[in-house]
C-alpha cells in the first residue's frame, strides 16, 4: 500500500503521523511511504532518517496526499480539504463531534475516515486517545503555572507555595486519564487539588493513588460551583466517547472566580466543558474574559513533539500495520479498530457522531 504523511498544517503543530522507526516497519513488509519535505522536522526526525529507513521524500503536501493511505496527527483543516477524495483510508485523530464542516466534507467526498479517539477495547479503554490524554494532562498543569504568573496575566499565585503562605487551589473537572495526570502534577507541585468526577468507583480508585494529599467530590452543581469558585487554576477533563463534552462550568460561574485565576480546558477539541473556553493557538494560547485566563488550545501535546510523537507512534503503529497489511478488511478483523471509524462510503458510522449529527445521519 501506499502510505502518505503529510507534514501538519495546524498552527504549530510539530507532531508527525509516522516516525521513521515505524516508516521503516512498513517498508520492510513491502508498502511505500511518501513523506512531506519537512514533516518530521518539529519532532527531530530530519528527512534524511526518513530516507534512511528507506522512504520517499515528496516535496508537496499533495503528493503526500494522493495515496491510498494518510496518516496524520490532527484533523485535516480547510485548506486540506480539496485533497479528500473518493476511497482514501484516512487514519487520524478527527473530533468530528465539534466540526460539523469537517463531518460534511467526510461524506461529500466518501473518505473512509477512522479516529484515533474513538478506537477503543472491549474494556472501554481508548488505546490511540490515553497517550496524548497523559502529555495533555501533565502540561494542563504546567501550562496552568505558567499563566498564573502575574507578567502573563494571571493572580501570581505559585501552585506549591511557601512555608507561611497558602498553597494554590488547583479545581479538576473530571477523574479520567486527563485529569489523574493533571493531579499528578498538580500534587508534585505542593498544590492543593481537588478531583470532581460522577464515578464514585473512579473517585475511589483516585483515593488510592494520591491518598489525603487530593479532595474527592461528586460532581454535581452545589460542589463545582463551590470548587471552581475558590480555584487558582480550572482544568477541564472531560470526555464523553466521540460526543461534545458537557458544559459544567457557565459563563455566570466564571464571573464568580477570582480575578487572575486561569481556566485549561483539555475538553476543548471536543466543544468544551466551560462555557467561555473557544479554541485558541499555541502562537496566541489565552485570552482574558471576566478577569479570568482562558487558555484553549486544541493540541496541546503539540509543544513537546519529540515526546508526543514518540508515544502516539507506539500506540498506533500495530493498527497503522494492519490496516496497511489489510486495507478495510481489516476493520472486519479487528473490531477495536472498527470502532475508530466515523465516516465511511458518505455515511456517517459511529454512533456518537451520528447522535449529533442526526440530519446528516440521515443522508
Amino acid at each position: 500500500m501506499e502510505i502518505g504523511i503529510p507534514k501538519e498544517t495546524k498552527d504549530q503543530e510539530f507532531r508527525v503521523g509516522l516516525t521513521p522507526s515505524i516508516a521503516r516497519t512498513l517498508i520492510d513488509r513491502g508498502h511505500q511511504v511518501y513523506i512531506e519535505t519537512g514533516a518530521g522536522l518539529g519532532s527531530s526526525f530530519p528527512d534524511d532518517r526518513y530516507v534512511q529507513a528507506g522512504a520517499k521524500i515528496v516535496s508537496t503536501a499533495a503528493a503526500a496526499w494522493d495515496r491510498q493511505m494518510v496518516v496524520k496527527v490532527k484533523e485535516p483543516l480547510a485548506s486540506e480539504y480539496g485533497y479528500l477524495q473518493k476511497d482514501l483510508l484516512l487514519f487520524t485523530y478527527l473530533h468530528l463531534a465539534a466540526n460539523r464542516t469537517l463531518t460534511e466534507q467526510l461524506i461529500d467526498t466518501r473518505v473512509n475516515a477512522i479516529a484515533y479517539e474513538t478506537v477503543e477495547l472491549p474494556d472501554g479503554k481508548l488505546p490511540l486517545l490515553s497517550p496524548m490524554s497523559i502529555i495533555a494532562g501533565r502540561l494542563s498543569v504546567q501550562f496552568g503555572a505558567r499563566f498564573l504568573e502575574k507578567q502573563q496575566g494571571g493572580s501570581g499565585v505559585l501552585l506549591g507555595g511557601v512555608p507561611g503562605v497558602q498553597a494554590g487551589q488547583v479545581t479538576i473537572l473530571g477523574g479520567g486519564i486527563v485529569g489523574t495526570e493533571a493531579a499528578r502534577m498538580a500534587v508534585g507541585m505542593g498544590a492543593q487539588v481537588t478531583i470532581l468526577d460522577v464515578n464514585i468507583d473512579r473517585l475511589s480508585y483516585l483515593e488510592t493513588i494520591f491518598g489525603s494529599r487530593v479532595s474527592y467530590l461528586y460532581s454535581n452543581t452545589s460542589n463545582i460551583e463551590a470548587a471552581v469558585k475558590s480555584a487558582d487554576l480550572v482544568i477541564g477533563a472531560v470526555l464523553i466517547l466521540g460526543k461534545r463534552a458537557p458544559i459544567l462550568v457557565s459563563s455566570a460561574l466564571v464571573a464568580q472566580m477570582k480575578p487572575g485565576s486561569v481556566i485549561i480546558d483539555v475538553a476543548v477539541d471536543q466543544g468544551g466543558c466551560i462555557e467561555t473556553v473557544r479554541p485558541t493557538s499555541h502562537t496566541s494560547p489565552v485570552y482574558l474574559e471576566s478577569g479570568v485566563v482562558h487558555y484553549g488550545v486544541p493540541n496541546m501535546p503539540g509543544a513537546v513533539p519529540w515526546t508526543a510523537t514518540q508515544a502516539l507512534n507506539n500506540s498506533t503503529a500495530p493498527y497503522v500495520i494492519k490496516l496497511a497489511d489489510r486495507g478495510l478488511e481489516a476493520l472486519d478483523l479487528d473490531p477495536n479498530l472498527a470502532k475508530g471509524v466515523n465516516v465511511q462510503a458518505g455515511k456517517i458510522i459511529h454512533p456518537a457522531v451520528r447522535e449529533v449529527f442526526p440530519d446528516l445521519a440521515s443522508v
